[in-house]
């Protein structure tokens, strides 16, 4: 240990003077902190960049100017973007002696967005879009297609290289084997190529061609007729994807209800009130999942807001004002929030002028504004009555939805407090079946539900008991798909799970009370563990999705060999690493004969080769749930555990070859 005396100490901390004061020019502050500007340097903040580029397009097709959105991912991971817009200005600005093209790529609020002339309504980050991006590539290029022309000019990590200049040619490089026609940009718009630097996300880090198209598709639902074209020539087989809806969110809402069963039309309300539009598009389906999402300007609000809370109370009010005026209900059977939920299907979309948003967090994931919420409810609440009145059938068959949803509300509420009586869902009495941990901070518990007694015998001997606790899962559990609360209570091995995690269940729920922040699914590897996986997948997306979105829910990869050569001794996961581990244990003994086992359930292993390999961190492999793309999982949770069955059974025979079986 260094001793410091406390004379040098105290001159230590008193020297402080101009020159610790750092000023920061240009774009540095974004190099210094590209958190604070694109929210994270992993991929999410990667693709918040080339969401930035696209943005900036969709902004002038937002504005009548652009027809034509083309996103290209290049050999070398660089992305382009194109459009067909007006084209970003390349004349002279006085007052810097240099071109607006410039001024925009590398300062910071520098754009048409800040005017409120230019732009009406922009998605972009606050007109900082395209030099944040910028300052965070290798390399950028723009070129500018203005009056037959084609300006470019090219950038370093945020610092212009080369002035701007007319060029005979663009600089899009196209694979060899594609016909460049098939790209052929018009003579007016804006072309932004960058590769983003290693310095600041991680090497090897690539943007997500999933990921991408499900930004790309929720901005052209969004904008009505405005054409995206999507290429990836990152592999010798092309990828491209084209997206346009001419009907906008009712499209949206219509695909997010396939394979559903829905019970009237897609309700659409439309309405500008001063310099806000409010659209919103509105289908009850059969179910008992609720599928809402909200967006400002093309910005996909995934924490909600105030525009979703001022849908939500319109949603009831006209919905309990219509039963009462029909005679369906009576005063005392109010509708609920909660009842409105079961089969909804929604989406809520707000265009506002850029420069009267109020985002909490940078990264825009909640609407503030408050002036939002009675301008949205009011909007709705009209349109739903005039909806209503014009449509009655309808109306009948929505309020029939609810009365029911209300009535198993209730239903589910008797069932959740007779077992309270009994023992509690949320109580001190925890099943028999579960094995506790001695930790009570959930930060540092972890729950295995594990496949079977016999399992769950062998998980208990192998465990750390300090701060990891097994729970049994009996066989198939309920499909909780089509099941309501009532019915999921009732269920045995699922209301030993609801006690066990502590937070409880439906309107109750208290995610603070969450008992484990590591709750790890542990089944066989055959066709029923999987199955069980998915049983148990279904439930917490379904009624417990907040887990998921914490990243609180896992499943653990047991090994599949076991592979013996005297007393070494080696695992594998996978049938590759199985074959890498053999090479390596025959390596100067290729005459060694290794005896490898395969593992068809947990029960194979003795507990301390499952606390080994599957349950001790310093060595297991755990996967965690995530949800990247709500919609798309919605759709396949549906269409693999809901009642229809030929989409179940298009998605088997279309999938058939790629299944791997076990013989």
């Amino acid at each position: 240990m260094a001793i410091v005396k406390s004379s040098k100490l105290t001159k230590a901390k008193s020297e402080y003077s101009a020159k610790h004061i750092q000023v920061l020019e240009g774009l540095e502050p974004v190099r210094k902190r590209p958190g604070m500007y694109i929210g994270s340097t992993d991929l999410v903040g990667l693709h918040h960049c080339i969401n930035e580029i696209i943005d900036n397009s969709v902004d002038e097709a937002l504005g009548g100017h652009a027809s034509n959105i083309w996103v290209i991912l290049n050999p070398d991971n660089s992305a382009t973007v194109a459009d067909d817009g007006r084209g970003i200005p390349v004349d002279i600005m006085p007052q810097y002696k240099k071109s607006a093209l410039e001024i925009v790529m590398t300062k910071l609020h520098a754009g048409g967005k800040f005017g409120g002339s230019a732009y009406k309504v922009s998605g972009g980050l606050h007109g900082v879009g395209a030099s944040v991006v910028n300052a965070l590539s290798d390399w950028t290029w723009v070129e500018v297609r203005r009056n037959g022309k084609i300006f470019r000019q090219e950038y370093e990590r945020g610092k212009t290289k080369t002035a701007v200049k007319e060029v005979k040619e663009s600089n899009i490089k196209l694979p060899p084997s594609f016909a460049k026609e098939r790209i052929a940009l018009p003579s007016h718009g804006t072309t932004v190529g960058f590769f983003p630097d290693k310095t600041i996300f991680k090497e090897g880090m690539i943007l997500n061609w999933d990921k991408l198209l499900k930004a790309v598709r929720d901005r052209a639902y969004l904008v009505p007729k405005l054409h995206f074209h999507l290429f990836d020539f990152r592999e010798e087989k092309f990828t491209e994807m084209h997206f346009y809806f001419e009907s906008g969110i009712v499209s949206l809402v219509e695909k997010i209800n396939e394979n559903k069963g829905v019970i009237h039309s897609p309700i659409y309300i439309q309405k500008h009130v001063d310099t806000v539009e409010v659209e919103v598009v509105i289908q009850f389906n059969d179910g008992f999942n609720e599928t809402v999402e909200s967006f400002v300007n093309v910005i996909n609000t995934v924490d909600g807001g105030t525009h979703l809370t001022g849908f939500r109370m319109a949603l009831t009010r006209a919905i309990n004002d219509y039963g009462r005026k029909t005679g369906s209900f009576k005063e005392d059977d109010a509708i609920v929030g909660e009842d409105t939920r079961e089969g909804l299907t929604a989406v809520v979309a707000i265009k506002m002028p850029q420069d009267q948003i109020q985002f909490e967090g940078q990264t825009k994931g909640k609407l503030g504004n408050a002036e939002i919420q009675p301008m949205v409810q009011s909007v709705v609440k009209e349109g739903l009555d005039l909806y209503f009145e014009e449509n009655p059938s309808d109306g009948r068959r929505i309020l029939e939805k609810v009365y029911l949803a209300a009535r198993a509300r209730l239903a589910a509420k008797a069932a959740k407090d007779a077992i309270l009586r009994k023992g509690a869902l949320e109580g001190s009495a925890l099943p028999g079946k579960l094995t506790d941990c001695q930790e009570k901070d959930p930060a540092l518990s972890e729950l295995y539900l594990v496949e079977g007694d016999s399992a769950a015998g062998t998980a208990k001997g192998g465990r750390d008991r300090k701060f990891q606790a097994i729970l049994p899962i009996g066989g198939k559990i309920l499909n909780t798909e089509r099941a309501r609360l009532d019915k999921i209570i009732e269920f045995e091995e699922l209301k030993n799970l609801i006690i066990a995690l502590g937070a409880g269940i439906g309107e109750s729920i208290n995610f603070q009370k969450l008992r484990y922040h590591r709750i790890v699914i542990m089944t066989d590897a055959d066709v029923d563990g999987e199955h069980i996986e998915t049983l148990l997948l279904t439930f917490f997306f379904r009624h417990l999705s907040e887990i998921v979105k914490l990243g609180y829910l896992y499943i653990a990869q047991p090994p599949l060999y076991k592979m013996q050569f005297g007393k070494e001794i080696r695992y594998a996961y996978s049938d590759d690493e199985k074959d890498g581990v053999i090479i390596e244990m025959k390596k100067g003994k290729s005459n060694a004969v290794i005896n490898i086992q395969r593992y068809k359930g947990l029960g194979e292993m003795n507990a301390e080769q499952l606390w080994e390999t599957t349950m001790n961190p310093q060595n297991r492999i755990l996967k965690q749930v995530t949800i990247d793309d709500i919609e798309q999982a919605d759709a396949t949770f549906t269409m693999l555990m809901g009642d229809e069955v030929p989409p179940r059974k298009h998605f088997i025979t279309s999938n058939a070859k790629m299944a791997i079986l076990d013989i």
